[in-house]
């Protein structure tokens, strides 16, 4: 066959001309090829070549568009010229000798033009186009073209042994694939031991043998994580896992991450190499069976939810190939042909109590190898005829395939605590469920893992105990709670309609305050001098909660009277500094004139000691003798002894040193109604508690200002040694630079960062108080 083309001086070929110059002198397009005459022809030539009797049959092919003939040198096994009918296995021709008159592909060109003079033969490089390569594949059968169709797959990584996800999105996973991101696929993965064969059966049932997925005859297991591979030939996406039992680190994670695949497989197929089929195989079945069903059903719909996905993800599990490979003993059902295999499968699991609801069916599929290599094609049958059934989970496209993975990936990861695992099953609750446990009761979170992402609260199954610990008692307004309201309320040392100071007073005198938003003040503790009863009986209702790691729901400490009375204090120091008036003293006198007994003298009249007339400056402290009333100096009043006849008991008290001495003569005292003056004494009592109360903060001030703070700190404020910067704008901490404590988060802030005042009432501020930033960007109450 010779070829003469238009443009052979640029070595390319655009029309065939006639290789015989027989009638024509080779300038007439070529339209026929034989191959016994082995060139090219026209129509002129090709009909007075072949008028002769014995050339009538030579067998001639008319030229298609983009044509290029086949090899001359080409030869066979016996030497002889490879004929048309053995073209399968013939070269195409890469060029054509002008010389020589013969078309030669690259092997025979180097064999027969590598030297000599042949080597300076000018030649014509043919270039098929696609229309060659149509009428190649057109020339195969159908087992070839598959063949060629899977030549260039390859495998890669889809999620690594920690379970996290190597491509990085969707346009990452279908390019990797080599696919179509609107083709339809539908995914097929192996589960089964380590050692059992399962990237070789992959291998060798979607592609011809190739080692698309890794194999090893090495100790170690060759398939680490999750590997995929694309099948053109039945669209499907092809998962190859590591195998159980296997030694590995992260094995909890690991047998998590099989399930995830198990969770997005249309068909698994399931290899053992064990002669009999052993007890964790059905084990292993009956357990992902369970964990999807519980775990996996309900995150799927969300997903399809979520992710607005056009095709839903089907709830019902995978399709499952039992692949059984055996050597020495028989297959399942072959004693009895009566007997069907599916069958003998389900007696089984019932035995064990495995029941494999989740899967939309189970078949076996069994081979006997005496002699190697397997036979895979029964399986490779199975698998078309499962993958042909669309009744149940329809093919879909790459990318909702990577949102389901991705969803899952997301919502059960993180790492497994192994103290708090149940090893009775392949696939624990702990595997998919939250980590948290209750620090008061131990109990574990029932939710999923991560759910706080979608800003789901933990929830347990059993209810929780107290724990003075955590305080982890809530309250609810029990008036709110019959007119179908649930308010909850908490205690606090001061109303929100009370004035910091004011507020303290009625603390010291009247106890903690419930405050309803809908009710307004519900409760005191001590509102009355006696048979207070408890407000659980009364005014509201309680609940015991669960206390979650990194919740401080129940740290809060809203009985903050020493830090409101330290703010106090430094409001009070600066309102009344130019008077020269100690502030504690003014609220000390107030108080006690308030509450003091009938007989007592005002402290507004008392000007100068009644013993020694020494005359009272402002930071001075007047004393009160229990037993006359009058007021003296602490020299004069240092004495104590009891005055039961004043209705102060047997316990000793200040009195003054006349009336220490006189101790032994009966006091003359005026009849009072027992009601009015046991209920004055009362007050009188606990004013002193705050008397004293006060008097220790004035002692108090000449401590170092930090030991008190720290001492003041309400439990959720972060401690002032800890805090070394601003939280916000990370400025370093200094004697010029304050820190300042957010009321609502308890940070420690510079004053830039938290010049912002708000009530928070969930820490009992109820009046505009120091807060940082963010939170007062917060919206609603803090």
């Amino acid at each position: 066959m010779s070829a003469h083309t238009q443009t052979a001086e640029k070595g390319q070929n655009t029309t065939l001309l006639c290789q015989e110059s027989y009638v024509c002198s080779g300038t007439d397009e070529a339209i026929f090829e034989c191959d016994e005459c082995r060139s090219l022809q026209c129509q002129r030539c090709e009909e007075e070549l072949h008028q002769p009797e014995r050339l009538r049959n030579h067998e001639r092919t008319r030229i298609r568009p983009g044509h290029v003939p086949y090899c001359d040198s080409c030869k066979g096994a016996n030497g002889n010229i490879m004929h048309a009918s053995m073209t399968g296995s013939r070269q195409i021709a890469a060029v054509r000798c002008q010389v020589c008159k013969v078309n030669l592909c690259v092997e025979c060109q180097k064999r027969t033009h590598a030297g000599g003079n042949r080597r300076k033969h000018p030649v014509t490089v043919y270039h098929a186009g696609k229309a060659q390569e149509q009428e190649e594949e057109e020339g195969m059968d159908e087992e070839t073209k598959r063949r060629k169709m899977t030549e260039k797959v390859v495998s890669f990584l889809l999620v690594d042994e920690t379970e996290e996800i190597q491509v990085r999105n969707e346009e990452d996973f279908i390019k990797k694939l080599d696919c179509s991101p609107e083709q339809h696929l539908k995914v097929v993965s192996i589960f089964g031991n380590t050692g059992d064969g399962k990237s070789h059966t992959l291998n060798h049932t979607f592609f011809y043998g190739r080692e698309v997925f890794k194999t090893s005859p090495a100790q170690e297991s060759c398939t680490v994580g999750v590997w995929a591979a694309y099948d053109p030939v039945r669209k499907v996406v092809v998962i190859d896992t590591e195998g159980l039992l296997g030694a590995t680190v992260n094995l909890s994670q690991r047998t998590r991450l099989l399930l995830k695949v198990l969770a997005i497989s249309d068909l698994v197929i399931y290899r053992t190499r064990a002669d009999r089929l052993h007890n964790d195989l059905f084990k292993f079945l009956g357990d992902a069976s369970e964990a999807y069903l519980k775990h996996f059903t309900k995150e799927l719909k969300a997903t399809t939810a979520r992710c607005g996905l056009d095709v839903p993800l089907s709830t019902l599990g995978p399709g499952v190939i039992i692949f059984h490979e055996t050597v020495y003993t028989k297959l399942l059902g072959s004693d009895h042909p009566s007997e069907v295999p599916e069958k003998l499968i389900q007696d089984r699991f019932r035995k064990l109590s495995c029941f494999p609801e989740a899967f939309s069916s189970i078949h076996y599929k069994g081979t006997r190898t005496y002699n190697p290599p397997t036979d895979f094609s029964g399986l490779r049958r199975a698998v078309e005829q499962q993958l042909e059934n669309n009744t149940t989970r329809s093919p879909r496209q790459p990318g909702v395939i990577y949102k389901a993975l991705k969803a899952l990936s997301d919502r059960f990861s993180g790492e497994i605590p192994d103290d708090q695992m149940a090893h009775s099953s392949f696939f624990p609750d702990e595997y998919f469920t939250c980590s948290s446990v209750c620090l008061s009761c131990g109990c574990g979170c029932k939710k999923s893992m991560n759910h706080a992402k979608e800003g789901v609260p933990h929830e347990s199954k059993s209810r929780c105990r107290y724990s003075h610990q955590y305080d982890n008692r809530v309250y609810t307004c029990k008036a709110c709670y019959e007119r179908g309201m649930e308010v909850s309320v908490v205690p606090k040392t001061s109303a929100s309609t009370d004035s910091p100071w004011l507020g303290l007073a009625k603390y010291a005198w009247s106890g903690y305050v419930i405050e309803c938003p809908n009710c307004g003040v519900v409760y005191r503790s001590r509102q009355y001098w006696f048979g207070n009863q408890d407000p659980v009986n009364t005014v509201v209702r309680t609940e015991i909660e669960h206390v979650w790691p990194g919740t401080d729901g129940f740290l809060k400490d809203n009985n903050n009277a020493a830090q409101r009375l330290l703010d106090g204090m430094n409001f009070m120091a600066q309102s009344v500094s130019e008077l020269s008036l100690g502030p504690t003293k003014a609220v000390t006198s107030w108080l006690t004139d308030q509450i003091a007994p009938a007989y007592w003298r005002p402290n507004s009249q008392i000007l100068s000691c009644k013993k020694c007339n020494t005359p009272f400056k402002d930071n001075d402290t007047k004393h009160h003798c229990r037993a006359c009333g009058e007021g003296f100096c602490d020299g004069c009043s240092s004495k104590t002894r009891p005055v039961p006849e004043r209705g102060w008991g047997p316990a000793p008290v200040r009195v003054c040193d006349n009336c220490y001495d006189n101790r032994g003569i009966q006091l003359d005292v005026a009849e009072l109604p027992s009601d009015e003056e046991g209920g004055t004494l009362i007050a009188r009592k606990v004013g002193e508690a705050v008397q004293n109360t006060l008097g220790a903060v004035v002692t108090a001030m000449d401590i170092p200002l930090g030991l008190v703070k720290d001492a003041a700190r309400p439990a959720y404020w972060v401690p002032d040694h800890e805090i070394l910067h601003c939280h916000n704008c990370r400025k370093e901490f200094s004697i010029k630079l304050s820190k300042h404590h957010c009321r609502a988060c308890g940070q420690g802030f510079c004053d830039e960062c938290s010049h912002d005042r708000r009530a928070v009432p969930s820490r009992g501020w109820d009046h505009p108080v120091r807060v940082c930033f963010n939170c007062n960007k917060k919206p609603g109450d803090l």
